[in-house]
């Protein structure tokens, strides 16, 4: 294959399906269209809209072909999903929701199948966060689903099926919290074995492995050469990690924002996680183990701006470090390093749309990332990549709460960018920039430390 140059990456997020054209050899977004995930409430559970996101693609892929041209297609997807194939590649029953939520009869029985945290790195998580937990409960739902079941892919992957016809999983998403591998050991647990899967699950494959070239109906439908080919793909956190593989050295970690905050530390100091704190082992694109911890930042921050965001202005930042104005954990209760709190304000909840609330919330949001960090032994700068590394409030309050530098990516899109490289290891990567801000680092610092106090870190 000759070196391509647009890569079109389907990036399916758990708020939106997108496509993104990015140039390789400058790393750049050329075009990105994106289309609402919406979980679609008909069928034996809730489940998402492939069919939909599929006519968008097609449509989408048609477009950046005849506008720029396209040379390659990459993936990366939200993790904890599954698809279940039927032996002529069709899908033997909707796509869960991960968010779905099971009886305490159907939690009390995955329990006793589910493998020791301290080999997955895979914590109990709610729902169907843990994909072993969605195949139990699925298989428990309809009887006949798992003799129907030829192949298990993870979701990037059943994208690339849809595209080549070739089935796989990849190393990144078979780690994520699905309780389905041994990070540290690079092969799979128990489990499949005991939900009798062992021989569905499709071969687990490196991302930046080439999975085929797509199939011709794609090529007839969006104009696509017959021989485009198709990345494995890669989970969507690991793919915002995977250029900061590719560059840096030492220790650092990188924060993934969007609907999840997930921060991930490379070479830090080794400690115990601690599977309560909603930490967990994830697998980079290389299949080495990342200590890992995360909580919905992206979907407290809607919740509490309530579609209202007014920006901050100085005097607003002014004010909530002079009032200790804070909002302290959970906003979301069920997941994060504080699952089981509910949220409350310090001294009074700032009026809906005022910039002091929206100061306030980048605090809590940054201080959370912080916490987080601190769970994974994280050590050397953070990157901050999505949209919170152009919160400037976020950004310094990270800075000021641990010390060490942080940086941020200059992509739009972290996760775009990173499943774009899968096909190019040599490219020349724009260095993340330090993050400044004009805020007095004592008033943050002591800020910090308060908010650590009363959040009982």
């Amino acid at each position: 294959m000759s070196r391509p140059r647009h890569i079109a990456v389907i990036d399916i997020g758990k708020t939106n399906a997108k496509l993104a054209l990015v140039d390789l050899p400058n790393l750049t977004e050329v075009a990105v269209l994106t289309r609402p995930n919406i979980v679609q409430s008909d069928g034996p559970w809730p489940h998402f809209d492939v069919d939909g996101h599929w006519e968008f693609l097609f449509d989408a892929l048609s477009q950046f072909h005849k506008e720029h041209g396209i040379d390659a297609i990459s993936v990366t997807t939200h993790g904890a999903c599954a698809a279940l194939l039927t032996r002529d590649g069709q899908l033997a029953a909707p796509i869960l929701d991960y968010e779905h939520t099971y009886s305490a009869e159907a939690v009390k029985g995955y329990a006793a199948l589910k493998p020791e945290f301290a080999g997955t790195g895979s914590p109990t998580l709610a729902g169907g966060l843990n994909i072993g937990a969605q195949l139990h409960w699925q298989f428990a739902q309809d009887p006949t689903l798992r003799e129907r079941t030829a192949q298990i892919v993870t979701y990037p992957q059943y994208w690339g099926h849809r595209l080549t016809g070739v089935a796989a999983t990849d190393v990144t998403s078979i780690g994520c919290h699905t309780d389905l591998w041994l990070p540290r050991n690079g092969r799979f647990s128990d489990l499949p074995a005991q939900l009798c899967i062992a021989d569905k699950i499709a071969p687990v494959r490196k991302p930046t492995d080439i999975l085929g070239s797509i199939l011709p109906e794609i090529t007839h439908r969006t104009g696509l050469p017959a021989d485009t080919k198709v990345s494995v793909g890669i989970h969507d956190s690991n793919a915002s990690l995977y250029p900061h593989l590719l560059t840096q050295d030492g220790a650092f970690s990188v924060v993934s924002t969007g609907t999840w905050v997930v921060t991930m530390s490379v070479g830090g100091t080794g400690v115990a996680l601690d599977p309560q704190r909603d930490t967990l082992m994830n697998v980079d694109a290389r299949g080495d183990p990342v200590p890992s911890a995360r909580f919905m930042g992206g979907r407290e921050y809607e919740v509490i701006q309530q579609g209202h965001t007014t920006p901050p202005t100085t005097d607003d930042v002014q004010r909530v470090l002079d009032g200790s104005i804070m909002l302290l954990p959970a906003v979301e209760p069920q997941t994060g390093p504080f699952a089981g709190e509910n949220m409350r304000w310090t001294p009074t909840e700032p009026e809906v749309a005022s910039g002091a609330r929206s100061a306030a919330l980048s605090f809590y949001l940054a201080l959370m990332t912080d916490t987080c960090l601190r769970l994974t032994g994280a050590q050397g700068p953070t990157i901050v990549e999505g949209p919170f590394a152009h919160n400037i409030e976020f950004t310094a309050m990270l800075a000021a709460s641990n010390g060490r530098q942080v940086l941020t990516s200059e992509a739009a899109t972290g996760t775009s960018i990173g499943a774009a490289l899968l096909f190019e290891k040599e490219a020349n990567l724009a260095k993340p920039v330090p993050a400044t801000s004009g805020y007095k680092l004592a008033k943050l610092r002591r800020y910090a430390d308060l908010w650590r106090s009363e959040a009982s870190v």
